[in-house]
């Protein structure tokens, strides 16, 4: 007999948005958190460069200017209503963290410290400002860390390492979750008035991507099994700078200290790319540029990676050479010392993985699958849309990297997914409380385990003939091939005829872990199942797409088509077939032209 739990405000996932969104739920209702993680192991903590805030705190800065910068970086497809939302709270937010103890890197007048980061600028002067709050090159980690901190201290419930499968709606209104639990596969009944997904992104459908092993999709897919939509998932962000062929991610915090990206021929090739700002424009246009450079013969070696150098002395080169000045506005030199203390993770990671110190040696990179723009559709307060015409699922909510608000449009600004997860976390767990408080607890099914059931017995009973890691690596480097940084019908399509093709094949894999606690295979075959179903409907959405936008580059429609495709993308998964739906994008003050940077 299965366990049956009952709160008020249940959050799916430990992440920064699960953590924000309990934090102020627990405040005024019974909440829990039902994470497959301990939540100081979410994916959060590997968040490196820092937080977006208007602070001001070296040079002037507006939350308006924030919020263009957004809309420009989104290509125009954010809804504007939502970015102007996110920006002005970003200033207090970002103080809110700082009260709850998170220790920011300082200047010397004891000030939260800021940095450039790609995207950000000046708007009066195209110039990068500095705007991204920063904890050394631990920001995720440390707000991680704090709002865990805080959680505890609010006495939120946390049941860790309990596996959300299936989500409770009766009658159209959201009852609650049903999850197994890792220690001893028992199934869970978790009953509430509210569920949040903060789950996460998907980008583990890519061979070489930035994310941890957990980021496999499941609230999107769960969202998608019960005959709800998922939004723009052909926007999925590829990071510039991955460590090669590993993809772990070298922050925007090196090229906002200064770093400079190099081509094989030893050139600085941004000033091609964006006269204006250079290194630090938006990341889906200095992915494409690194692409092109490859392409054309310019890689390291006729390779496929070029370099991003942190040395002192080119640092100070092209600093001398671009007029950039230090805040006081003497002259940007930079030390071996000063570089080391403001990315010592970085450090690490390429002492560690490559072998190379970064203020010795310049650092090879690649584009690496980085972060999901698409998601479970919101609006700006967390509350799951259901269809084109905006209308909610009472009780239903989601924010961080697995809703989408939608606030990145076709590609997010560095620093925004910070923001994104602490500002609409915090509004999702004060709505997520606000409708339990007014509401009774809905009925269960009779039938409340029969999906969950449903789903483990097909992966205990398939033919066999098939093996779920074969069929993981074909869907990886198939994405990472056909539908990655740049994209043509002909890939497109052929893609879009292999993963149904493979998802016809999971159905024959069959695990071979017949025991109940910490089966890991089963879980982990499960989750490939949730990722075939997402790499299907983002195929099939840029398939449909005719244009190039933002993190979508089709070599095929290489202009911007805002007579057609201005745009959000639904998509439903019906009997096996995906149909897709649109809805216009919400414009306020800035209208759609054409980016430079």
């Amino acid at each position: 007999m299965s366990k049956t739990h009952t709160f008020d405000v249940i959050i799916v996932g430990g992440g920064g948005a699960g953590l924000m969104a309990a934090l102020y739920a627990s405040q005024n209702a019974k909440t829990a958190v039902v994470s497959k993680l301990y939540p100081i192991r979410s994916h959060t903590g590997a968040a490196q460069g820092g937080i977006g805030a208007a602070l001001g705190n070296y040079e002037e800065d507006h939350w308006e200017w924030h919020a263009y910068d957004t809309v420009k970086g989104s290509d125009y497809l954010g809804d504007q209503d939502a970015i102007e939302f996110m920006c002005e709270q970003a200033v207090q937010s970002v103080y809110d963290l700082e009260h709850f103890g998170l220790p920011f890197s300082r200047t010397p007048e004891g000030r939260i410290a800021q940095r450039p980061f790609g995207g950000h600028t000046n708007n009066e002067t195209g110039k990068p400002v500095r705007r991204s709050c920063y904890a050394a090159d631990r920001t995720g980690h440390m707000i991680l860390q704090t709002l865990f901190q805080q959680c505890v201290k609010n006495e939120t419930t946390f049941f860790n390492e309990f596996h959300v499968m299936d989500l409770i709606l009766q009658d159209g209104v959201t009852a609650g979750v049903v999850a197994l639990e890792l220690a001893t596969g028992e199934i869970h009944i978790f009953r509430a008035k509210s569920v949040i997904f903060a789950t996460g992104g998907h980008g583990r459908i890519w061979d070489i991507t930035s994310n941890a092993y957990a980021y496999t999709g499941d609230g999107a897919a769960v969202v998608l099994r019960k005959g709800l939509p998922i939004e723009d998932m052909e926007f999925f962000q590829f990071h510039p700078t991955g460590i090669l062929k590993l993809g772990i991610l070298i922050t925007e915090a090196v090229r906002g200290e200064g770093g400079v990206l190099i081509n094989g021929k030893g050139e600085r090739f941004m000033e091609k790319y964006a006269p204006n700002i250079k290194d630090l424009a938006s990341r889906d246009v200095v992915s494409r540029a690194i692409y092109l450079e490859i392409k054309e013969g310019n890689g390291v070696d006729g390779k496929n990676y070029v370099y991003l150098d942190s040395r002192p002395d080119v640092i100070n080169k092209f600093a001398a050479l671009d007029g950039k000045t230090r805040p006081d506005g003497s002259p940007y030199l930079v030390t071996a010392e000063e570089i080391t203390e403001k990315i010592p993770d970085i450090t690490d990671f390429c002492l560690t993985y490559l072998g190379v110190d970064p203020v010795i040696d310049p650092m090879p990179v690649q584009p690496t699958a980085h972060y999901a723009m698409g998601g479970i559709p919101t609006n700006k307060y967390g509350e799951v849309i259901k269809d084109v015409n905006g209308n909610t699922v009472p009780g239903l909510y989601a924010a961080g990297e697995c809703a989408c608000v939608s606030v990145h449009g076709a590609n997010r600004l560095g620093t925004n997914s910070l923001v994104d997860l602490v500002v609409f976390g915090k509004h999702a767990g004060i709505k997520a409380a606000e409708y339990a408080n007014q509401t009774t607890l809905a009925p269960l099914p009779d039938d409340v385990e029969q999906d969950t059931k449903t789903q483990i017995e097909q992966l205990k009973n398939g033919s066999g003939k098939e093996k779920a890691s074969h069929l993981s690596a074909e869907m990886k480097k198939l994405m990472f091939d056909l539908v990655g940084v740049f994209r043509t019908e002909e890939g497109l399509s052929q893609a879009v005829d292999q993963l149904k093709e493979l998802r016809k094949r999971f159905m024959d894999v069959r695990i071979q872990d017949s025991n109940s606690v910490f089966n890991m295979e089963l879980l982990n075959t499960w989750e490939l199942g949730n990722m075939l179903d997402l790499a299907l409907i983002t195929a099939e959405s840029a398939l449909a797409r005719k244009e190039s936008r933002g993190a979508h580059a089709r070599e095929d429609f290489s202009k911007r088509d805002d007579v057609n495709w201005m745009k959000h993308t639904l998509a439903w998964m019906e009997d096996d077939k995906v149909r897709l739906e649109y809805k216009p994008v919400v414009v306020t003050r800035f209208e759609p032209k054409e980016r430079k940077y």
